[in-house]
C-alpha cells in the first residue's frame, strides 16, 4: 500500500496537478508584477531528459524552485526567450525534481503540497544548542539524488542555505563524480528583494528578476572531489573570487 502511495505521489498525474495549479498561482508575481529576465535558454533545448543536473546559487526556499519549473515547461513547449503566455501549464514537463531539506519541506501544509511538485528531501542540518549547524548529505540521501538523475532533470543547490557565498557541499561534489550527469550552473539574482525568505511573500514589486543558464560544465569526473565543487562554486559566482568582487551586492 506505501509502495503505491508512494508511485501515485510522483506520478505525471498528481505533479501535473501541481505545476498546473502552484504555476498559474505563482505566474504574475514572477513575470507580471515582477519582471523575469532569462539569459542561456538556448542550453536547454538540447538536453536529454535524464541525468541533467542544474547547480544554482539560493536566495529563497521556493521562489527559485517555482521559476525553474516554469521555465522547463516553457521550453517545453519550445519556448526560446521567455514564458510568455504560460499556456505550458496546460501540460507540463513533470521530469523535474529538485533538492530541500526535510525540515523545510515539513513545516506547513503550503511546503507539502509543494513537495509533491517532486521535492528530494534530505536532512541537511541538525540543531545544537539552538543553532543550526551543517553537516553533510547522508549516504541514503545521495542515493535519492542518484535515483532521481536516472530518468529526470535535478536541481540542487551546492550551498543548501540562501545565505550568499556559504562554501558548497561536498555531498554535491560526491553526486556529480560517481553519477557524472549532465552539469548546467544557474546564476539567479533579484530574488532576496523580491520575496521573503519563503519565496512566497512579496517585498518589493517591480524588481527584475533573473536566471542565467550556463553552458554545460567541461567536468573531469575522475578529478577529486574538493576540485570539483570549486569548479561549481565558481560556475554558480558563489566562489572567493566573486565574494571579492561584490558582485552579489552589486548586480543581485
Amino acid at each position: 500500500m506505501a509502495t503505491f502511495f508512494t508511485k501515485f505521489k510522483e506520478s505525471r498525474f498528481v505533479k501535473g496537478i501541481v505545476y498546473a495549479v502552484i504555476g498559474t498561482i505563482t505566474y504574475p508575481g514572477i513575470n507580471i508584477f515582477n519582471k523575469l529576465q532569462i539569459t542561456g535558454m538556448e542550453n536547454l533545448h538540447k538536453l536529454p531528459k535524464k541525468n541533467v543536473l542544474f547547480v544554482s546559487n539560493h536566495q529563497t526556499y521556493f521562489a527559485e524552485v517555482i521559476t525553474f519549473i516554469h521555465i522547463f515547461c516553457a521550453v517545453s513547449w519550445r519556448k526560446k526567450h521567455g514564458l510568455g503566455i504560460p499556456y505550458y501549464l496546460l501540460w507540463p514537463f513533470t521530469k523535474i525534481y529538485y533538492v530541500a531539506a526535510e525540515e523545510t519541506m515539513k513545516k506547513n501544509w503550503i511546503s507539502r503540497i509543494l513537495s509533491l511538485g517532486g521535492a528530494i528531501t534530505v536532512k541537511r542540518t541538525w540543531v545544537k544548542d539552538g543553532k543550526e549547524v551543517r553537516k553533510s548529505l547522508d549516504p541514503s540521501d545521495t542515493r535519492k539524488i542518484e535515483r532521481a538523475l536516472n530518468d529526470n532533470w535535478v536541481i540542487t543547490f551546492p550551498q543548501g542555505t540562501t545565505k550568499p557565498f556559504a562554501p558548497g557541499r561536498k555531498g554535491t561534489a560526491f553526486i556529480i563524480k560517481h553519477h557524472q550527469p549532465i552539469v548546467i550552473p544557474v546564476v539567479i539574482g533579484g530574488y532576496w528583494r523580491a520575496f521573503d525568505k519563503k519565496g512566497l511573500k512579496f517585498k518589493k514589486r517591480g524588481t527584475r528578476l533573473t536566471i542565467t543558464f550556463k553552458a554545460p560544465l567541461q567536468i573531469d569526473y575522475n578529478d577529486t572531489s574538493e576540485n570539483i565543487l570549486e569548479q561549481v562554486m565558481d560556475s554558480i559566482e558563489q566562489s572567493k573570487q566573486y565574494m571579492l568582487k561584490g558582485r552579489h551586492h552589486v548586480t543581485n
